[in-house]
């Protein structure tokens, strides 16, 4: 395994586009004006870093990605106003130029797969913000992924099936949802699925676990710990 398995290149696609990639446009949204203030000082002090906007709160984030159409979004993921998962899937389906670093607190590598599946391609620890938030922004700028080291090797066996159930990620993420009590078509409406392809997730989870039962799917989630995604 290479020595940085945290940061997994991905080719870059382009798409055709002439957008230069320096410096690297960021918005930073954060509810915590302390936080903001901490992270712009820091990514101001980085000569191939512009920050463009800041944000207190998830509709303005939105708008401000909306109407400056950064290269990296720098998105807490606890922000008021809305769920920051279904803003991510939101994003990356109209403003696709814009890939998604995600902040926060929580070490589960369940959370941080939420994220990643949603659509975010990085996902930084605040703790370790000031060392890896340029590292993960230039990366996400590249077409790259950068998991914090604390989560990463969670995230890897989250990815590889080796809790042996061999779900894909996005059957975990419909095993999540249904964990958390939502029926076919709120997943439907939150994964931007048809109700018949979550249905059919559904089935292929039932067959490989062996679950046939809505309580059986939802105890297994328990045992781990999939219902603490948000």
């Amino acid at each position: 395994m290479a020595s940085h398995s945290h940061l997994t290149a991905v080719p870059a696609d382009n798409g055709g586009s002439n957008r230069s990639s320096f410096p690297i446009k960021v918005i930073l949204a954060d509810d915590h004006v302390g936080v903001r203030r901490s992270l712009r000082q820091m990514l101001d002090h980085e000569q191939d870093l512009e920050v463009v906007a800041e944000a207190a709160e998830l509709f303005t984030a939105v708008h401000k990605v909306h109407h400056h159409v950064p290269h990296v979004l720098v998105l807490d993921l606890q922000m008021p106003n809305g769920s920051s998962l279904e803003a991510i899937r939101a994003l990356r389906e109209r403003v696709p130029d814009t890939e998604i670093v995600v902040l926060t607190m929580d070490l589960s590598p369940a959370f941080a797969q939420a994220a990643l599946t949603a659509g975010a391609v990085g996902f930084v620890i605040k703790d370790r913000s000031d060392v890896e938030l340029p590292e993960a922004i230039r990366a996400a700028a590249r077409g790259g992924e950068y998991v914090s080291p604390q989560v990463a090797a969670g995230v890897d066996r989250l990815r590889r099936g080796t809790y042996g159930d061999g779900l894909s990620p996005r059957e975990t993420e419909v095993l999540q949802l249904i964990a958390r009590g939502h029926t076919s078509t709120e997943i439907a409406q939150r994964m931007h699925l048809s109700r018949r392809a979550v249905e059919t997730h559904r089935s292929h989870i039932r067959r490989k676990l062996g679950l046939q039962t809505r309580a059986g799917l939802v105890q297994y989630a328990l045992r781990r710990e999939l219902h603490q995604t948000p």
